[in-house]
């Protein structure tokens, strides 16, 4: 036996001892807690009921109340959802009043109990996911908004300040006498708002004297299940910003943001 046999012997015996089996008299089901780590650093424990000749695998809605617990919630999202259904139909796990659930025979028991406990752990990964892709998703999101609009525009746009730095905004729309620089903001807060704010003051001087053209800033605001306090919005009209608030998008004064030539009162848009 060469040391690989060796360690993974000592791991199969591992994950044996650390497998605790609990019943309960007074339920058909049996708890299942492994040595698997979940969200909160608790251990991953799943159920299991047998019915005839199937045996019923469940989570018990743990893993989707701690995402919640936690401030994600998956169905709301279009995209979240997308990323859950893929990794569920992978591992052949069915989300159903909010467990994760899956069925076995006594034959597959074992291949099922790994796959649903594999789809528990990265359903769980999707919190950390997402603290780095839920701005990037909304970012998408704003795109097809823009594509929506059949209006055209340049992605990842790069335009350099007084101060000498270059800043990167999502969108920019270019028109005859005018450009709208598009910062998308899936939350907002004391931080990401007026560093938005000091880009957009940076820039607006240096980018008008370059291109002749007005320059205008807009958040695009996700507000889709938060409230979005007065004082962001009161920053914004201080510093001449615009804003879209996402569930607002539809409106055609909002439209009329992204696309002048819809305002029926241009006024200082008259030159477009």
């Amino acid at each position: 036996m060469n040391w690989v046999n060796e360690v993974m012997d000592n791991y199969y015996n591992f994950l044996k001892e650390k497998t605790i089996v609990t019943t309960d008299s007074s339920s058909d089901w049996v708890e299942i807690s492994t040595p698997f780590v979940g969200l909160f650093n608790d251990t991953v424990d799943i159920y299991a009921k047998k019915e005839g000749r199937k045996i019923i695998l469940s989570d018990d809605g743990n893993t989707m109340r701690d995402l919640e617990l936690s401030g994600l919630e998956i169905t709301k999202s279009f995209k979240r959802k997308e990323i859950l259904d893929r990794i569920l139909n992978n591992y052949g796990v069915t989300l159903n009043n909010g467990e994760l659930i899956t069925e076995a025979t006594e034959k597959d028991f074992p291949q099922k109990k790994l796959n649903l406990i594999s789809a528990i752990s990265e359903t769980a990964d999707m919190y950390y996911l997402a603290k780095h892709t839920v701005a990037s998703v909304f970012k998408e999101d704003v795109k097809a908004y823009l594509d929506e609009q059949e209006l055209i525009y340049t992605p990842y746009f790069i335009s350099k300040g007084s101060t000498g730095l270059e800043f990167t905004f999502d969108f920019q729309i270019a028109y005859k006498n005018l450009e709208i620089v598009i910062k998308s903001f899936n939350s907002v807060n004391k931080m990401n708002l007026p560093q938005f704010l000091f880009t957009l003051e940076d820039i607006k001087g240096v980018r008008e004297q370059q291109t002749q053209k007005e320059i205008i800033g807009l958040a695009v605001i996700n507000d889709s299940d938060k409230e979005i306090s007065d004082e962001y919005i009161n920053a914004l009209d201080n510093k001449g910003a615009q804003y879209i608030l996402w569930s607002e998008r539809h409106t055609p004064e909002n439209i009329s943001k992204l696309n002048p030539f819809l305002n029926p009162h241009p006024q200082s848009l008259i030159s477009l």
